[in-house]
């Protein structure tokens, strides 16, 4: 009964989002305010019955119903209850549930916190969601219900949930991710009911910006905590692979960069408006492609879901639509609305431009990379695969380039600046960071190492101008009084992602520079040396988890004589799947990380054991925490919501709807 009535809901939430896309628009064309009312309402009916069927369906995936098609395929009895929970969208129809979910509540929060808006646009904006969440819950309901039942012949068991899924950071990355992924449909939905409006002005960008800045940081969080969860469960030691499904979430994440820095340029300067708009429209269709990518069959991936052309061709269908339908809109309304503000090629605006471009570029060389061996084989013009080769040698140079600007920008005016005081602020304290990032790569384990001084030289420069900003905004001159007031959450928060950025930038460098690794077979008292490190194996054994048998190995790390880490990887079988994972030990710390991955055993008392030493590998995942929170941290600028431009907002609403 229970899957039923979880059916019964996802089929009411439809209906209610059929409302939400329809009544809302309808009363914006009619100026109908008690049809533009219902916007709000009808959200929150969404989000509750999407939130009863998501209920049910973790109800079933508690209690074991292996009747329900989706629970035996994806559970089993002897799984833990925490991974029985997170098994819910370890699939397709139980992850496009959680994806509609995140959506309706994305949908409400618009509605409670946009209040103070103009009602016209809010029941645009709320409408324009109401389209997507139709189209999401067509996909659930015709080709993934994820209430499905297998009557009469219901199995004993389950078929188990796949082990790469059956670890902690996998019950919290998927959730981050789509917070990102569908949280980039509320500046979409902005941007749509902007065009319609035919009004883009820097109201529009104040009020789409926080919603922008909290999706693209619950996306930076995602996609950290998918590399981490790579680096540790996967037993490689590496931390991005240029996976096509990673490359599914980086896209959006890039584009997604670029309308951040549109959207601050916009609210600020008026410029750059069709622009963002269309920066908007590509964020989401990104997000989109990612989940046709994912779900359709095209890509083989230890992220992807099952193969299913039936429903490749639904997202296709529905990928079209949204795209086709916002350009086609665009095409009609941007020229109108086109900025009319001029700036110099010496400004704030040039620059944020440049970046602008920079990361449409890099966009475009990892959507190319990531479709032409699809495309290739689609027209059966063989097989292709690019890999990290073609990734590191065309986006690497592109991120070079973008740093010097991260550094100037912050310190350059708006409008006009001039090149000699770029100079005056920047020379003295650069050649400062030059001489560091030349000694420092002295440091290396083989003498000077260029590609470690430019990764120091780029970093310092781009921390250097978010110190040098934070020192000018701080000091008052002549009465020495530092007025830390001056701080604002959006300046906060655009430091700490600059900051973090640096970070990742130093991190990767480091590491790929000057990782060690080593492939060797080691038996019980066998020590073997890994730069400054000893690492002896000291016994072999087997532990019994919930719902699985690991083969262990204790290894004990020295440096100087001194042990430093007593190690603990394991080779896991699960007993539902006959599946073995390997489990790595790492001994972490901020500058460097001792890595221990066993691999297939060679005879009875010795492994295949891989070893590896990787310096500043955490700098990856802290800079990119530093990046999601910073960009949290943006939405608590008070002037998204300060009383005078809500009643300002208020008034235009209510005029609009009069007139």
């Amino acid at each position: 009964m229970i899957p039923e009535l979880g059916h019964v809901a996802l089929i009411i939430a439809f209906v209610l989002a059929i409302g939400l896309a329809v009544v809302p628009m309808w009363g914006s064309m009619r100026r109908d305010v008690a049809a533009m009312n219902m916007a709000p309402s009808l959200a929150v009916g969404v989000t509750v019955f999407v939130a009863v069927a998501f209920a049910l369906l973790a109800v079933s995936f508690l209690q074991d119903d292996f009747s329900v098609a989706v629970v035996a395929a994806n559970s089993n009895s002897l799984l833990p209850p925490i991974f029985k929970f997170s098994a819910l969208w370890g699939n397709h129809e139980g992850s496009l549930l959680l994806w509609v979910l995140i959506l309706a509540g994305w949908m409400t929060a618009v509605a409670t916190f946009s209040r103070g808006l103009p009602l016209l646009m809010v029941s645009r904006v709320l409408s324009v969601m109401g389209m997507v969440a139709v189209g999401f819950l067509a996909f659930s309901l015709l080709t993934s219900n994820p209430f499905e039942r297998l009557l009469p012949n219901t199995p004993l068991d389950g078929n188990d949930l796949n082990p790469l899924l059956q670890d902690p950071g996998l019950i919290i990355h998927p959730p981050l991710l789509y917070m990102g992924y569908v949280g980039l449909s509320v500046p979409f939905a902005f941007a749509i009911a902007a065009l319609m409006g035919g009004r883009l002005d820097a109201s529009w960008a104040r009020w789409s910006r926080p919603w922008t800045n909290v999706a693209w940081g619950f996306l930076s969080l995602g996609i950290m905590l998918g590399s981490w969860w790579a680096y540790y469960e996967l037993g490689w030691g590496g931390w991005w692979f240029w996976d096509p499904v990673e490359n599914a979430s980086f896209m959006p994440w890039l584009m997604g960069t670029a309308l951040v820095h549109s959207l601050a340029v916009t609210e600020k300067r008026g410029v750059f408006r069709s622009w963002t708009v269309l920066l908007a429209i590509f964020a989401f269709s990104l997000s989109l492609l990612g989940t046709f990518l994912v779900r359709s069959g095209v890509l083989t991936s230890v992220h992807a879901f099952a193969a299913d052309p039936e429903r490749g061709l639904f997202i296709l269908i529905f990928l079209a639509l949204v795209v086709g339908g916002s350009l086609l809109l665009y095409a009609l309304r941007a020229p109108s609305v086109a900025s009319r503000v001029s700036y110099s090629g010496v400004s704030r605006e040039s620059l944020l431009m440049i970046n602008n471009l920079v990361f449409i570029v890099s966009t475009i060389v990892v959507l190319l990379g990531t479709l032409f061996p699809l495309i290739m084989d689609a027209f059966s013009l063989g097989k292709y695969s690019v890999g990290p080769p073609y990734f590191n040698a065309v986006f690497v140079p592109l991120m070079a380039l973008v740093m010097p600007f991260m550094s100037v920008g912050p310190l350059s005016r708006w409008r006009e600046d001039t090149t000699r005081r770029w100079l005056h602020e920047l020379l003295v304290p650069g050649i400062g960071v030059l001489v560091v990032a030349i000694a420092l790569a002295f440091l290396g384990s083989e003498g000077f190492n260029l590609w470690i001084a430019l990764a120091v030289l780029l970093s310092g420069w781009v921390a250097l101008g978010v110190f040098k900003d934070l020192w000018r905004r701080i000091t008052t001159g002549a009465e020495g009084a530092l007025k830390w007031r001056r701080l604002t959450p959006s300046f906060i928060g655009m430091a700490m992602a600059h900051l973090g950025f640096a970070a990742v930038v130093l991190g990767a460098v480091v590491v790929s520079q000057e990782n060690q690794e080593r492939d060797l077979r080691m038996a019980v008292g066998d020590v073997e040396a890994l730069g400054a490190y000893r690492f002896e194996l000291l016994s072999l054994g087997q532990q019994a988890g919930p719902n699985y048998l690991a083969d262990q190995a204790v290894f004990e790390v020295r440096r100087d004589e001194k042990v430093i880490a007593v190690l603990v990887p394991e080779k896991r079988r699960y007993f539902a799947s006959g599946q073995i994972m390997t489990e790595a030990a790492i001994d972490a710390s901020l500058w460097r990380d001792l890595y221990i991955a066993l691999g297939e055993p060679i005879g009875e008392q010795a492994w295949a054991v891989r070893l590896q030493y990787k310096p500043m590998v955490r700098w990856l995942w802290l800079g990119a925490l530093m990046i999601g929170l910073g960009a949290l941290v943006t939405a608590f600028d008070r002037r998204y919501r300060s009383q005078r431009s809500s009643e300002s907002a208020i008034q235009r609403g209510v005029a609009a709807v009069a007139g």
